[in-house]
């Protein structure tokens, strides 16, 4: 069980804790809650939102998944013939469009804000000319979507499809990108520092 104050509190059946214990915490949980100051109040119930320089990594998942689920259930509707199908897809691609948008702002606000040296600007700037690339490509297809009345089928289906598909290869490597500015450079990360006696040490997870 987890207390919002930040501290893991752990009830073992048969060593006491139960549901009484639990509703204690609980409650103290509540109560500290309540007498920190509202400023502090984020931060104490988000600490990793609070912590982040710009919400571009929070929101970059929306489009990845729901532009990747897109292509995939249109495709399928496609090959199986499920016309409902298609209908549910494409409210995959408008709700993936509207994120993506959103995205790519939060994106072009952190690339002016986030520090960064010379070598993570040109990978900045690639990352940032396929988020635009992949809203403008999220919008047309959208556009395309509400125009055309009924399913599309013959080539204009086969060209969809193939921009549906250019879609997802601009969003793999618009993530690969993003991961590697984070994982590799280090941008918008900061490190936790580690004592001296713990340099040299290894954490690791072991089920109890």
């Amino acid at each position: 069980m987890f207390d919002v104050t930040g501290n893991w509190v752990i009830a073992v059946h048969g060593t006491g804790g139960g549901v009484a214990d639990s509703l204690d915490t609980l409650l103290t949980s509540l109560e500290n809650l309540l007498s920190l100051s509202a400023p502090d109040i984020f931060p104490t119930l988000f600490p990793g939102l609070a912590a982040m320089e710009n919400v571009h990594p929070l929101l970059v998942h929306f489009p990845i998944a729901l532009l990747s689920l897109f292509f995939l259930l249109d495709v399928c509707a496609w090959v199986l013939n499920k016309p409902v199908w298609r209908k549910t897809a494409s409210w995959f691609l408008y709700l993936g469009t509207f994120f993506a948008g959103f995205t790519m702002l939060a994106g072009l606000q952190a690339a002016s804000e986030v520090a960064h040296d010379e070598e993570v600007h040109a990978i900045m700037e690639n990352h940032e000319h396929l988020g635009i690339s992949i809203f403008c490509l999220a919008v047309g297809l959208s556009v395309w979507r509400i125009l055309q009345k009924s399913v599309l089928e013959g080539l204009p289906n086969l060209l969809f499809q193939f921009f549906s598909g250019v879609l997802c290869l601009l969003l793999l490597f618009a993530a690969d990108l993003g991961g590697l500015m984070v994982y590799k450079y280090g941008v918008a990360v900061s490190a936790a520092p580690l004592s001296e006696s713990s340099e040299n040490t290894h954490h690791h997870h072991e089920d109890e």
